[in-house]
């Protein structure tokens, strides 16, 4: 059966096949020498963080070991260790946060549950009558404040804060026999609690800190160069002379990585948004932008996957009718892989480069010239299975270039928000 070439006008489009192996061989090196460092780098940042844990227990120990300490705080020392234990975290962020929110909580609770002791006590003495009052304040207080904390908003954000609330409000007027030893032992807790959370933040945020928002911004930008490598995998499988049907295609961990991101990137967006200004990323930094920028990228690899099961089907035409198309095919996958990895590298390089503005443009010359490869004077008379194989295969190519116009405008509108540099 004869093929006929289709001219590509796009200068990346009418690449040479040499050019194109040449471009992906740099590319995998360039690949396995990033996830190379990443591991290396991900295992030194865990060593560190168990060394800063370590010094933090022996700092706050220091309130045990040192007399002169002990005396000032006594066995409520140990509250200021579990409280290192509780919120030092990996993430600078997430230390923040919890510190914040057992705070918030302590005090809040710590001063409710002084009140309730205290009114009871004034009210009725030390009778049954308020051992009922306390008891009703700890049904009311705990079933409300569960309430609350089941409640989306404060789940997401503030659920350690009311976990915290509730505990130390039943602690506080549960044992508070006489209203002096009430407000003393709430008193003793949080200043004891405030000198494990100062140790916590100082070496959190001044030590070698590690920042989610660092983590956060490489993953999404990282992203765009896994889904990239899978296109022109799937490309490469489809194309194979000696690809027969139901083979099993390349590896798709890539995919699925960026598949299953979402609960990772959500946490780490929440820990970001608690970080104060440092490096490259101020104060209110739209974080929920990169959300729908992953969002995004996650409905691109559920495109990818598809493809790939597409390949895998048993029911896919010939070699021959395959070699028809792959000359614009592989064309326009590789001008579309490249096209993702300039989308990822603005994210990662924060800059707004002027092919941006070459970005739509090619995607739309990549349509034009998916829908001429269908029509039946490019591949011939087709099988009924044939054309519908084709034109399946063709279908999730055309998905994929709507799909990262959707994503160029995200970046765009983040660019926009974060105000990348231009240069």
């Amino acid at each position: 059966m004869g093929s006929t070439v289709i001219s590509i006008p796009d200068e990346e489009l009418s690449l040479p096949l040499p050019s194109i192996k040449e471009e992906k061989k740099r590319q995998n090196k360039l690949s396995i020498i990033i996830s190379y460092l990443q591991k290396n780098k991900q295992k030194m940042r865990k060593l560190i963080h168990s060394f800063k844990v370590g010094i933090a227990l022996v700092l706050v120990s220091l309130l045990y070991l040192l007399d002169p300490l002990y005396e000032q705080v006594g066995e409520n020392a140990m509250w200021a260790i579990m409280t290192v234990v509780v919120i030092f975290e990996f993430y600078a962020g997430a230390t923040l946060s919890k510190g914040l929110n057992r705070g918030l909580g302590t005090i809040l609770g710590g001063g409710l549950g002084c009140s309730a002791a205290t009114l009871a006590q004034e009210v009725t003495g030390m009778g049954k009558a308020s051992t009922i009052i306390i008891g009703s304040s700890v049904f009311i207080v705990g079933a409300a404040g569960t309430y609350v904390r089941l409640q989306p908003s404060i789940r997401k954000r503030y659920d350690y804060a009311a976990m915290i609330f509730i505990l130390t409000f039943n602690l506080v007027i549960v044992s508070g026999l006489r209203a002096e030893e009430v407000l003393e032992l709430a008193r003793d807790r949080l200043s004891t609690i405030g000198m494990g959370f100062a140790v916590c933040i100082f070496i959190s945020l001044l030590v070698s800190p590690t920042w989610a928002s660092d983590e956060l911004h490489d993953s999404i930008s990282s992203k765009f160069h896994d889904l990239a490598k899978a296109i022109e995998e799937c490309l490469e499988d489809y194309f194979r002379l000696d690809n027969k049907p139901g083979r099993p295609s390349s590896n798709s961990s890539g995919c699925k990585s960026v598949l299953h991101s979402k609960s990772k990137d959500e946490s780490l967006a929440n820990f970001a948004k608690w970080e104060p200004w440092h490096g490259k990323f101020g104060l209110y930094y739209p974080w929920n932008k990169y959300l729908q920028v992953g969002e995004q990228l996650r409905d691109l690899a559920t495109i990818v996957l598809s493809l790939k099961a597409c390949l895998q089907s048993p029911r896919q035409p010939s070699s021959s009718v395959r070699q028809s198309i792959k000359e614009p095919s592989k064309a326009v996958g590789f001008s579309f892989a490249v096209t993702l990895r300039e989308i990822g590298e603005s994210v990662m390089k924060m800059r707004r480069s002027q092919e941006e503005a070459m970005i739509m443009p090619k995607l739309k010359s990549m349509r034009v010239e998916l829908n001429s490869i269908i029509s039946s004077s490019k591949i011939g008379p087709l099988q009924n299975v044939d054309e519908l194989a084709i034109s399946c295969f063709v279908f999730l190519l055309m998905e994929m270039v709507e799909k990262v116009e959707e994503l160029a405008k995200e970046v765009e509108e983040l660019g926009e928000l974060a105000e990348f540099r231009t240069k």
